[in-house]
């Protein structure tokens, strides 16, 4: 299946490596440790300067699901978006086209919780439903190689499980993982399933082959279940000091003027007459940090919208949002100078061309991409929140040409740039290794204990329900 002897690029150093067929393996990897030349070499894309030898499948029997295929998927869809010429919502490419046809009925399709969005349109869909669909079409058009890169993240408990023991049947494992969902699924037999996880708590426990990637270097580690592979990964991913100073503006507390930050009356979103959620009553006042759960499209990431006021019927709604009633004269901007955002949504839509530092001096103007010249103090403020999440030395490289995970950290420290009243963070730690989870968490606490911000999270990770949380709302 894979045989990799002596491959050399200046990314990617791979020694010696072999899979077999209806093998499952995991490679894991932190941010920035060259995952994503591993899938650009297994798809044809990374051509190696020196090589003793090579195999893989051909291109036609590997699918890569990914976030940056989800990104390639929504940009094309943004592209064929013929809304303006119609008279009507144009939802572009229909969930069920990904599919074949004489699969629509297939019990897995429930399973993954998808069959009521097969009507909807590949942009309507959340980070986590699209990335399922992307499986799932892998799954029914019959792969041999099926990579996903972090394919857990951004999904609820029962869609984890669902997916998880879809995939240990695909590579002819058996999952120890007992699924809710009792569906009979049809696997194609001879799929080596690879996974790319930046999450030790990710790893199934049918997934038993392991490699590690660091700094491009690829190693095979051994089987899960040995101590000696848990021992080397303890060594490999054990955490480092931070004894980096906090950024001045961690200092300064927020002056709140308002008894509610938010405050949302029998809350209702509708898109073609179904209901994302109705007679929803959210109210959040200032300090009162706030937790949001729920499955995947329980409208988490509508909720997080209709309060940034990127959600137009926001203005249908009896809202407040920082003092300002939505729809009687605020502009959008005004209220947006006092947030901080972090969401899946932002991070796709984040595709102008600008080096990284310019990505975080933006978060100054609310704006994606920079078109005011910045002051010596915005610029000084934002090399230190970059310096703060390990990125200081790539503040000069493209936004672009940085890995999935190091992009989010770039867009958390553009949040926090500001000082923000009400910091909205929806799955802020998608696509982050363990290391940098728990730093970011641990920015959370240090924000808490300094009555710096009052936050808002979305969260499917358990290990991120953290005390400072004052208010649980489940969707």
């Amino acid at each position: 299946m894979i045989n990799i002897i002596n491959f050399e690029h200046p990314q990617l150093t791979i020694n010696h490596w072999q899979v077999g067929q209806s093998e499952s393996w995991c490679v894991l990897g932190r941010n920035g440790s060259g995952k994503q030349y591993l899938d650009q070499l297994l798809t044809g894309k990374l051509q190696p300067h020196s090589i003793g030898e090579l195999s893989l499948p051909s291109k036609d029997k590997i699918a890569l699901v990914s976030f940056e295929t989800q990104q390639d998927i929504y940009e094309h869809e943004l592209k064929i978006d013929a809304t303006d010429y119609l008279d009507a919502n144009d939802v572009g490419t229909k969930a069920k086209d990904f599919l074949p046809q004489d699969k629509l009925t297939d019990p897995l399709i429930s399973a993954f919780g998808l069959s009521h969005r097969l009507e909807s349109g590949y942009r309507q869909l959340s980070t986590g439903e699209g990335r399922k669909l992307l499986i799932l079409q892998a799954i029914f058009t019959g792969v041999e190689l099926l990579v996903c890169d972090n394919p857990f993240d951004s999904l609820d408990q029962v869609s984890c499980i669902a997916l998880s023991n879809a995939l240990a049947q695909l590579s002819k494992e058996k999952s120890k993982e007992k699924s809710k969902e009792k569906a009979k699924v049809k696997a194609k037999n001879n799929v080596t399933v690879l996974l790319m996880l930046s999450n030790r708590q990710d790893i199934p426990t049918w997934c038993n082959n392991i490699a590690f990637i660091e700094r491009g270097q690829l190693d095979v580690i051994g089987k899960l279940e040995s101590d000696d592979t848990k021992r080397q990964l303890d060594v490999l991913l054990a955490a480092e000091d931070d004894d980096i100073d906090w950024p001045e503006n961690m200092k300064q507390r927020q002056a709140y003027q308002h008894q509610y930050l938010v405050k949302l009356n029998q809350g209702k979103v509708q898109y073609n007459g179904v209901n994302v959620f109705e007679n929803l009553d959210v109210s959040i006042k200032p300090l009162q940090h706030t937790l949001i759960t729920g499955r995947n499209g329980s409208g988490k990431s509508t909720l997080m919208q209709l309060i940034t006021g990127d959600c137009t019927q926001c203005y249908s709604n009896d809202l407040h949002v920082l003092g300002f009633k939505r729809g009687s004269g605020e502009s959008i901007w005004q209220l947006k100078q006092q947030m901080g955002i972090v969401s899946s949504e932002l991070h796709r839509q984040y595709r102008v061309n600008g080096d990284l530092l310019t990505v975080v001096l933006s978060g100054f103007f609310d704006s994606i991409g920079l078109y005011q010249k910045p002051e010596r103090h915005h610029i000084e403020l934002a090399r230190q929140w970059l310096n703060k999440v390990g990125l200081l030395a790539y503040q000069n490289t493209p936004f672009q040409q940085l890995s999935y995970g190091e992009q989010r950290l770039a867009l958390i420290a553009r949040a926090l740039v500001k000082s923000p009243q009400l910091l909205i963070l929806d799955e802020p730690t998608q696509g982050l290794d363990e290391l940098n989870r728990h730093r970011v968490l641990n920015f959370l606490e240090h924000l808490a204990e300094q009555k710096h911000s009052t936050m808002l999270l979305v969260s499917h990770r358990k290990d991120e329900y953290l005390p400072l949380f004052k208010q649980h709302i489940k969707l």
